[in-house]
């Protein structure tokens, strides 16, 4: 039978060596099924066996069939965007601690990985932002987000405050630690935290979370997905605005930050049975009683 995945990039963070044993165990377990295995450098440095090519990151993504996250949702993350540029299929497998992303626990990554490959999976398309940084007519920086784009107070401390605008039209003026817009897959992360809803990652939709907004009466907003979210930096010189917690810009007075859907979703498989609900059940320990 044709291999749906011929050539697969394993992809962990090398900072930990305890990553190597499940690193080491995935590869041999890919080889012994015959497919191509491609690394970056970092995960090439815990491998016992030499994979089949050591690439860049940006180089690897560009070179597979299918790739597979090892470690949290904060490693998910950092290919995310290259991932979906690239419509390579993502995998994660879960050695961190909440794994909303990274679906396939340590203890069964060989069974389900196996069973993956040979086509026993569900596949999720998950909605991605494009973002620029706008000063003037120019864009000064752009980056692509799986979670979020957050505008927020930077070290100093203080309030800032910024215009928040939908396709054009003006939606209110705020002073708050910051502003938060979100995919339905990261209204899980840090919206959640500060008391935005949980959308389904099928609805297509965004939402904008103030963080410690200076009135009582701002609250969180579910906007379409094909909506374009402009905020404009009006006082705040310590602010800044990070993609994903995986790229940063510190912004000045009268930049605008320019927030639309990605025109590629992220392809995330998952293992066979796996629900959303059954997810943020376990997750977030809906249901629990005190005994």
């Amino acid at each position: 039978m044709e291999k749906l995945f011929k050539t697969i990039a394993i992809i962990g963070k090398p900072d930990r060596v305890q990553r190597a044993e499940p690193l080491n165990a995935l590869h041999a377990l890919l080889k012994s099924r015959g497919h191509r295995v491609h690394v970056d450098a970092g995960v090439a440095a815990l491998l016992s066996h030499a994979a089949d090519q050591v690439l860049p990151l940006e180089a690897l993504l560009a070179s597979v069939d299918l790739a597979i996250a090892v470690g949290g949702d904060g490693t998910l993350l950092g290919v995310a965007r290259l991932a979906a540029i690239n419509q390579v299929p993502l995998v994660g497998v879960n050695l961190g601690t909440l794994g909303f992303l990274t679906d396939i626990p340590k203890d069964e990554m060989e069974t389900l990985v196996a069973a993956l490959l040979d086509g026993r999976y569900i596949e999720e398309g998950r909605l991605m932002l494009d973002a620029e940084i706008r000063r003037g007519s120019e864009t000064i920086f752009k980056s692509v987000a799986l979670n979020d784009v957050v505008v927020s107070r930077g070290a100093m401390g203080t309030m800032i405050e910024f215009a928040v605008a939908v396709d054009g039209e003006f939606i209110y003026s705020l002073r708050a630690d910051g502003l938060i817009i979100a995919t339905p897959t990261g209204s899980t992360a840090y919206a959640l935290s500060t008391g935005g809803p949980i959308l389904h990652p099928g609805l297509p939709a965004l939402t904008i979370v103030p963080i410690s907004p200076h009135t009582l009466s701002n609250r969180p907003i579910a906007i379409a997905s094909t909506s374009e979210v402009r905020i404009k930096l009006i006082r705040g010189a310590n602010a800044r605005v990070n993609f994903d917690v995986q790229a940063f810009f510190d912004p000045e007075t009268d930049d605008e930050v320019i927030i639309r859907a990605h025109p590629n979703a992220l392809r995330l498989l998952h293992p066979e049975g796996y629900s959303y609900f059954g997810m943020l059940r376990t997750k977030l320990h809906w249901n629990e009683r005190t005994t």
